[in-house]
């Protein structure tokens, strides 16, 4: 019986694990560095091409009843100006839903079906990969550490496979490119949070607006609560740190307290709201004010925005990575939890069509690495939100019609070619799963 290993309990992991459950593997251990498992960051949008594989999962229906099908985006420019409208999900004529839904209610799902279905100690929490070493044979040999309350301990493990679920920080790549550093920095910010506001103030629709410098990322994440009638709202706002700056807490000198990029690959670093709110203070759009939104929140999380050069490989004998810790990209297009499901699911695909580990983690590489580096590389171009960019670059101070400004066929050809990067157009998306078990995909 081959045991696999999968180093991070996060959206990933979890769902990498539920995959080789799918396809026939149970004895799959999943082991978490925190001791309780803790959703870090605010919302997610999970795409359908995504959306399509929780399904084959037997997770659509909890998953819906938690969060909200997405069916309209809108773009604006800073100045309020409407860029364009694009139906999604099932209004773009997909198949499945874009899923608008808490990051804590996916993991919190995710985690219970992996405990339901492969056992409750198939999920070790307060667990943490140090470090991987190869060995001739392929088989990877692993460091652990872990804890329980004040006591601590550590030793070693040599699993069959060994998957790299660990974020962007993860020890499992380090393992594999030692001397890698710290994840680049390109000076902007990321201030996160979740508010709960009445839905009359949360609008229906999920909205980029901004310029080439500064972003806001708004989008309601369930139906009115019955009872109040409140809405939770996600809201992620990009910043550049020197901008930022102007509101950062100073010491007796009068110089910022802390260097913004000091946190990178931390979601969890808290900052106050007020700081926040200052930066958006008239960004309305479609009668959401951004502002208000925030004030809101009971907290926001600060992030420099950082990300990972593509990788020449994943996979070394029996060690791979999924998710952030093989592609972590820039927040543009919904596509950081998206592609690690699909990753999860791709990998425990190909590991039912080959029978050596090795062979089949080779083959989920070749399926997977080269449409991510593309996303990864097009995520620095600002990925199918380059319409902002542009708009303002052409018509810096608002335009009249925005046709006359970036034509609609130019917008048309930015969406479309962003999608077919991922394959995650309609067309592509409603032929089914190409992962299921026992059946190799098709390479894009």
């Amino acid at each position: 019986m081959t045991h696999f290993m999968i180093a991070g309990g996060g959206i990933a992991g979890l769902t990498a694990a539920l995959a080789l459950h799918r396809a026939g593997f149970t004895a799959v251990t999943v082991v978490e560095a925190a001791r309780e498992l803790r959703a870090v960051g605010a919302g997610l949008n999970i795409m359908p091409n995504a959306v399509r594989e929780l399904a084959e999962l037997g997770l659509i229906d909890e998953l819906s009843a938690r969060g909200l099908a997405t069916r309209e985006l809108r773009y604006y420019h800073r100045s309020g100006g409407l860029i364009s409208t694009e139906p999604r999900g099932l209004a773009a004529g997909y198949h499945w839903p874009q899923l608008s839904i808490g990051r804590c209610a996916l993991q919190s799902v995710l985690a219970d079906a992996v405990r339901e279905r492969l056992g409750p100690e198939a999920l070790v929490p307060g667990v943490r990969v140090a470090a991987v070493e190869q060995q001739p044979h392929g088989r990877p040999r692993v460091r652990i550490q872990h804890r329980d309350g004040v006591h601590r301990g550590s030793g070693s493990l040599e699993p069959d496979v060994l998957i790299g679920a660990d974020g962007i920080r993860s020890a499992v790549r380090a393992g594999l490119n030692p001397g890698e550093g710290e994840p680049p920095w390109n000076g902007q910010l990321i201030w996160r949070g979740v508010s709960r506001v009445p839905a009359e103030r949360a609008g229906t629709f999920m909205f980029i607006a901004g310029d080439d410098r500064q972003k806001a990322v708004v989008y309601p994440m369930a139906a009115p609560d019955p009872e109040d009638g409140t809405v939770p709202v996600n809201w992620a706002l990009a910043i550049p740190a020197e901008v930022a700056a102007e509101s950062a807490p100073r010491d007796g000198s009068g110089a910022a307290a802390e260097s913004p990029g000091a946190h990178r690959g931390d979601w969890d670093r808290r900052i106050s709201v007020e700081r926040v709110a200052h930066h958006y203070r008239g960004w309305e759009f479609g009668g959401v004010d951004v502002a208000d939104v925030v004030s809101a929140a009971e907290a926001a999380y600060e992030y420099p925005m950082v990300d990972r050069e593509p990788l020449e490989r994943w996979s070394h004998g029996r060690t791979t990575l999924i998710g952030d810790a093989a592609h972590a990209m820039y927040p543009a297009g919904s596509n950081g939890a998206t592609q690690s499901v699909v990753d999860a699911r791709a990998l425990a695909q190909a590991l039912s069509v080959h029978r050596d580990p090795t062979d089949a983690l080779a083959a989920y590489e070749a399926h997977r690495r080269p449409a991510m580096t593309e996303i990864q590389r097009a995520n620095r171009s600002h990925g199918p939100e380059i319409v902002i960019a542009l708009a303002h670059e052409r018509a810096p101070g608002g335009f009249t019609d925005i046709d006359e400004v970036v034509p609609p066929a130019e917008r048309a050809e930015i969406a479309a070619r962003y999608a077919a990067k991922g394959a995650f157009d309609p067309a592509t998306v409603n032929l089914g799963s190409p992962y299921e078990p026992g059946r190799p995909p098709a390479l894009d």
